[in-house]
């Protein structure tokens, strides 16, 4: 079987590959709700969360999945 995602395995290709990013988004409610679709594309891709639905899905989603009731 082939490793994916080795380090210094010489694959050009890494499928199956995530990487966690060092900083956690700090965006409040409010950033979300104004936020554009690309960017919100941007921040689910990069941790890895599904970009599906429409504009209003994906703000939502988001606010779910970064924000904490306090």
């Amino acid at each position: 079987m082939k490793s994916v995602g080795r380090v210094g395995g010489g694959e050009s290709e890494q499928r199956g590959h995530f990487q966690m990013p060092l900083h956690y988004p700090r965006y409040t409610q409010a950033d979300y709700e104004t936020m554009p679709e690309w960017r919100l594309d941007s921040l689910l891709k990069e941790y890895g969360l599904p970009i599906i639905g429409d504009l209003h899905q994906k703000r939502n989603f988001a606010i779910g999945a970064f924000l904490w009731p306090h």
